[in-house]
């Protein structure tokens, strides 16, 4: 692993850039039609100058983005914990299909510059193997991206043959993790976010010991604070503890799991419904788009509220949600969306939903 910044070399699809060599990317955009390669060289840019620190965006999921300045070394020693994890070595060919923007991408690079990776790059979309016809040594997915090439067989085929897949970005639902549990190689599903320069631990999905926890790096020490949010405290790559707000608990053998965000719970009449496991439970039975949110309401303070986008057989839906979820989870309102809102990095954008719960006038 290379931790020395000056010394690293970026193998791009092949071709070997440095730090005194990168403007060349920047000459190749005038003849390649790809806004993405000038954001890897504007990120490339922002690395290899001489300041420590680089500024990174936090996907907005909960919120408005912010941004937030993070050490240089953290960010590689993130990178290294990765990938001697994954056994990842130099010249194995790495997939970037994520947006540089958000840690995720700029993440893709870093592990690339440390380990001497080979760059493969795609601009982000649905369907980042759509074009590829070679195995992979690793790539990094969130979870639609993973659904879309399950659905086109030359894609499904390509996705088998990546060696070491990580998703995150978003949960992975039941069926989607059944789909993935059949497929040969190393897949994770991983948990971290932009705070932690990526994630800190990874949960295995396939092969002959799937789990059903995290397992976090060996240099993190994890704990619960007195709501039962999960305590981060990760030297390497986190300069204080951080006390996150995802409800988690923590197992006898250090693993734990996310129930859900402190911040998605819902109060209605006194009681507190976690979002992501009432989606969960409805995810079987609702075959497109939906996010559960909430309303003001004079009487329960917060009303469940379910947005949905499109009117697909309601009615029976309604009769399948009253035998699925007990009555104080059950939706008070179906609300009909042109479409849920997402983050750039592929997250339901909470604040937004709630927006629109409360705004619109489409009520069922």
């Amino acid at each position: 692993m290379n931790l020395k910044r000056e010394e690293q070399r970026l193998v791009l699809e092949g071709k070997i850039y440095s730090s005194e060599t990168i403007d060349q990317l920047s000459e190749l955009k005038d003849s390649t039609p790809s806004p993405f390669l000038k954001e890897l060289y504007l990120f490339l840019k922002d690395w290899f100058a001489p300041s420590p620190y680089i500024t990174v965006q936090t996907s907005g999921s909960t919120g408005v983005p912010k941004q937030l300045t993070v050490l240089k070394e953290q960010m590689m020693q993130s990178a290294r914990l990765t990938c001697e994890f994954l056994q990842l070595e130099a010249g194995d060919t790495a997939l970037l299909c994520m947006p540089l923007q958000y840690i995720a991408g700029k993440m893709v690079v870093v592990r690339a510059l440390v380990a001497g990776l080979n760059l493969i790059l795609r601009t982000p979309s649905g369907h980042p193997l759509a074009n590829i016809n070679f195995p992979l040594k690793f790539a990094a997915m969130v979870p639609l991206q993973v659904y879309n090439s399950l659905q086109i067989p030359e894609e499904k085929e390509c996705l088998s043959q990546i060696k070491n897949l990580i998703i995150g970005g978003g949960a992975i639902d039941a069926t989607l993790e059944k789909e993935i549990s059949q497929l040969p190689n190393m897949i994770y599903s991983t948990y971290g976010m932009t705070e932690t320069l990526s994630h800190i631990a990874l949960r295995r999905l396939n092969g002959a010991k799937p789990s059903a926890h995290y397992h976090p790096f060996s240099s993190v020490d994890l704990s619960l604070s007195p709501d039962n949010t999960l305590i981060i405290n990760a030297p390497l790559v986190c300069c204080t503890k951080l006390i996150t707000n995802d409800v988690a608990e923590i197992f006898e053998d250090g693993t734990f799991i996310i129930l859900g965000r402190k911040d998605n719970i819902i109060n209605s009449g006194g009681i507190k419904i976690q979002i992501e496991k009432v989606e969960q439970l409805l995810q079987p039975i609702i075959p497109v788009n939906f996010a559960i949110t909430s309303r003001v309401d004079e009487r329960l303070g917060e009303a469940i509220t379910l947005l949905i986008e499109q009117t697909f057989i309601l009615e029976t839906i309604k009769e399948k949600i009253k035998k699925i979820l007990p009555k104080y989870q059950q939706p008070k309102e179906i609300v009909i969306v042109k479409e849920i809102p997402f983050t750039g990095s592929g997250k339901i954008d909470r604040a937004a939903c709630r927006l629109l719960a409360n705004k619109s006038k489409t009520k069922i």
